[in-house]
């Protein structure tokens, strides 16, 4: 049985807000639904390397591995402005560190 688009929407946002939380899961598994193409979303793989990174940098080994297989598939343009996205999201949500 497929999701419908309103639920899949729900299911990307409930995940979003989690991830906000820093849940190390809702970031993992947001990687896999735009590396995938999964709940809605298209294919993103600048997309997918941000939430990998995001994770991996929390600790998800799982993620790690994830991010290094779709590098792969990515130019380094590609890797540099995932990063770019990923350092940008933890200036806005994630933890302050002292300089």
């Amino acid at each position: 049985m497929g999701y419908s688009q309103k639920s899949a929407d729900f299911l990307m946002a409930s995940r979003m807000a989690d991830a906000v939380q820093g849940d190390v899961d809702a970031l993992v598994d947001l990687g896999i639904a735009f590396s995938a193409g999964a709940g809605g979303v298209a294919i993103d793989l600048v997309e997918a390397h941000k939430w990998f990174n995001l994770a991996a940098v929390a600790g998800s080994a799982h993620a790690q591995q994830c991010r290094a297989e779709i590098a792969g598939e990515m130019s380094q343009r590609e890797i540099a402005e995932a990063q770019r996205q990923a350092r940008s999201w933890l200036s806005q949500t994630g933890p302050r560190r002292a300089a």
